[in-house]
């Protein structure tokens, strides 16, 4: 077992610098020696077998059981090794992509009912646990950061007016905010912008936050949150928002869900996708990723996504790729989350906290040393709707940072 791992480790890592010692004591070191070194002990064989095994699976496993440990640097720095290699699979891992490949449609066929229990699955977890972690405005989606030195407070509230620009919304305007979370994003186009706001999410949890918030800052009349799927919604409205909800329509519905956007679009209407993204086709959700955080979850490339937006009839006014922006907001995720993680044991317990380290941490290094991005897709129904240069946006982002000034919202910290 220690031969077939030393000669599996030492063909795969080619770049960094990882010592890892067997469950028999044994020791070696793979890569190229470059970069900060990191040291790994398997502590069962069991653990060894499930990595040779099936390692897009096995490794988390191990990890949350204790049975695979980092001893110098953190389990951030091993996945910033691993996930940097020229292939990420050996070559007895092909059959297994390929049966989730051609499974995967069975995997994301997300109906109504299925759909609400894979949210459940996540969102609706203690929202204390989310506290530990996000911002004040609880923003559970890619930051913008306009600078590097920005925090991820400054950076979420970026992301927001970013999106609003883009949407260009006026007083009084009808907005469906297509899986709303903890309200902040709809809660901002309400009070900012001044928008009548409709929020639909499938998770209990967020909307009652949602709610709660919306009466505590007076803005029932204008923005409401329901417990609604957006195959159910009534229209028309003038703007239509996602953002972090995308990744959870599976792709045998994307022609629904653009479908069922077109529809519930005004004439003049614009919309705006903000998803995550893959810069390098059609692949498959990660095994452990499937199993233990996101069910029923997928994340597009753009080449899926296009032929159903053609097919809708909308028509694409602008897409913007964000390089990075995601990484620098799962390290703010994954430092937050470390900062008070026995707080997480004492909601859960320790293999739930070993758990979402390496949820935090594997997704952090995936988006900085893999091909994973953030998109955002701006839409209509007709041209002439958004300007013809991106100039407005810049103009709109000015005009609504004086509109934040204006209101002086109170924050919080998050968890208050």
């Amino acid at each position: 077992m220690d031969r077939l791992l030393r000669s599996f480790l030492s063909r795969f890592i080619r770049r960094g610098s990882m010592t890892v010692t067997t469950a028999t004591g044994a020791s070696f070191t793979c890569g190229d020696g470059t970069g900060p070194p990191v040291a790994v002990r398997f502590v069962t064989q069991d653990a060894q077998r499930k990595i040779l095994l099936n390692p897009e699976l096995g490794l988390g496993e191990a990890f949350m059981d204790g049975e695979f440990v980092v001893e110098s640097g953190s389990i951030a720095d091993a996945l910033a090794i691993l996930l940097d290699q020229p292939g990420v699979l050996p070559h007895w891992g092909k059959p297994q992509w390929w049966l989730r490949y051609l499974t995967r449609s069975m995997r994301q066929f997300n109906l109504r009912s299925r759909a609400k229990n894979n949210v459940a699955h996540h969102y609706d977890l203690d929202a204390r646990l989310y506290s530990l972690f996000l911002d004040a405005d609880k923003q559970y989606s890619c930051a913008y950061f306009e600078t590097p030195a920005a925090s991820l407070d400054d950076a979420q509230l970026a992301k927001k007016r970013h999106i609003a620009a883009k949407l260009l919304v006026r007083r009084g305007q009808r907005v469906l905010d297509i899986g709303s979370g903890w309200g902040g994003l709809g809660l901002y186009l309400a009070e900012i912008a001044g928008a009548d706001v409709t929020g639909i999410t499938l998770s209990t949890e967020q909307l009652q936050f949602a709610s709660s918030r919306a009466a505590e800052k007076g803005l029932t009349q204008r923005a409401r949150f329901l417990l609604q799927d957006y195959r159910d919604v009534d229209g028309p409205f003038d703007r239509i928002v996602s953002v972090g909800m995308f990744e959870h329509v599976g792709v045998k519905f994307y022609d629904t869900f653009f479908q069922r956007g077109a529809d519930l679009l005004a004439d003049n209407g614009v919309m705006l996708l903000h998803s995550i993204g893959r810069s390098q086709g059609p692949d498959t959700t990660n095994p452990w990723i499937a199993k233990y955080i996101f069910p029923g979850g997928y994340i597009p490339a753009l080449s899926e996504v296009m032929p159903a937006i053609e097919r809708a009839g909308l028509l694409v006014c602008d897409i913007e790729i964000l390089r990075l922006h995601y990484a620098e907001t799962l390290k703010a995720w994954r430092e937050r989350f470390a900062a008070r993680r026995e707080e997480a044991v004492q909601l859960y317990d320790e293999r739930f906290a070993l758990m979402w380290e390496f949820y935090l941490a594997a997704c952090e290094m995936t988006f900085r040393k893999q091909a994973m991005m953030n998109f955002q897709i701006q839409l209509t129904r007709h041209q002439g709707v958004v300007p013809v240069t991106r100039d407005y946006i810049g103009h709109e982002e000015a005009r609504l940072r004086r509109l934040e000034r204006g209101s002086k919202p109170s924050l919080k910290l998050a968890g208050e």
